[in-house]
């Protein structure tokens, strides 16, 4: 969330002297003759006592990617944006998470300032402005809003190492029509007890048994997990999420037991076809509501498709019904391309 202060960099054209304002924390000039003194040599910020970071210019994707390259490798980016866009803005925070680096972003116009003020819940770490009043007026502002609002502690990266599993009590199990049935195949094979998580919201994730499970008419697939619909979210290997649409062969997913041990598997190949679903429901506790709020995920009616109950016994999704539970995985804050943020995000 937003709370951590922003600092108010002008930029001075050649010959303008250094003015002393109120509130102005650097400025970008030509030459080093004042601590608070900035200058850009081939895209490298220096400061009084020496490298202060990257510039970055933002024309297009490729990019973009180089400033999200960067984050964690140096103290400070300033970013500018040849068209502007919020979307660059948002991408760099997501991918700041965790890192210590900041981000400093041009704007010239008082809109800008808002929206990179408070971009993503979070906004920059410092606007960047021509020596303009009016720019420097509306920085100034977001600089006052963003030093009132109390400060919320970020969300930490999730471990994973070992998870932290929850009980989920489900609420309805009811026919969903036809849609795209996603089945990933690994490189390894699965023990029994192991799957991936799984869920319509990044924050709220039940536990999918892989196909180690003997059945009567089909033989076992121990590489397999049925994972279900393409809006799905999944856990990667490094704590972030991806659609079930955006997976590629070679990715890197969490293979997790009910207990919370992982380890990292290499998918091999999707196998998409369209399969009849079925909606699950539960219910995950939310330590800031009154009661507990509702989530979901769609998976192929079937009875090779399994979750896991209380007890760790895998159970088929054909045989649940209302009040069963079975285990998952609940989170808190909001992702950005499967990036972690302290955003406040609603899925429903």
């Amino acid at each position: 969330m937003v709370g951590a202060p922003v600092e108010v960099w002008v930029r001075l054209e050649e010959g303008e002297t250094l003015p002393v304002l109120a509130g102005v924390d650097r400025y970008i000039t030509p030459t080093l003759d004042s601590p608070a003194a900035v200058r850009v040599e081939d895209g490298v910020l220096f400061g009084s006592e020496g490298v202060l970071g990257a510039q970055v210019v933002i024309t297009d994707g490729s990019t973009q990617d180089n400033g999200r390259a960067l984050m964690g490798t140096v103290e400070w980016i300033w970013a500018e944006c040849q068209t502007w866009s919020m979307i660059p803005l948002e991408n760099l925070i997501a991918a700041r998470s965790g890192s210590a680096t900041k981000i400093a972003a041009t704007i010239t116009s008082a809109a800008q300032a808002q929206g990179a003020g408070f971009a993503l819940e979070q906004g920059v770490d410092a606007l960047v402005v021509a020596n303009q009043t009016e720019l420097i007026e509306a920085a100034l502002i977001v600089k006052s809003q963003r030093g009132e609002l109390a400060k919320i502690e970020t969300p930490e990266t999730l471990s994973t190492s070992e998870l932290s599993m929850a009980v989920l009590r489900l609420t309805s199990v009811e026919q969903a029509g036809v849609g795209d049935r996603y089945c990933l195949d690994f490189l390894s094979l699965f023990s029994e007890g192991e799957g991936v998580l799984i869920g319509s919201s990044a924050s709220s994730m039940v536990l999918v048994h892989s196909e180690t499970v003997p059945s009567t008419f089909v033989p076992t697939r121990p590489f397999r997990v049925n994972a279900g619909s393409p809006h799905a979210y999944v856990m990667m290997a490094d704590g972030s999420t991806k659609y079930l649409a955006e997976l590629v062969s070679g990715d890197a997913l969490l293979a997790v037991t009910a207990s919370g041990q992982t380890r990292a598997l290499v998918l091999g190949r999707l196998k998409i076809e369209q399969r009849p679903m079925l909606k699950i429901s539960f219910t995950v506790d939310s330590h800031n509501e009154r009661k507990p709020k509702e989530a979901h995920v769609y998976m192929q009616q079937a009875e090779t498709v399994r979750l896991l109950d209380h007890r760790a016994q895998p159970q088929s999704v054909t045989n649940l019904s209302s009040e069963d539970t079975v285990i998952g995985w609940t989170g808190h804050g909001g992702r950005h391309l499967g990036q972690s943020i302290g955003s406040r995000v609603e899925e429903r």
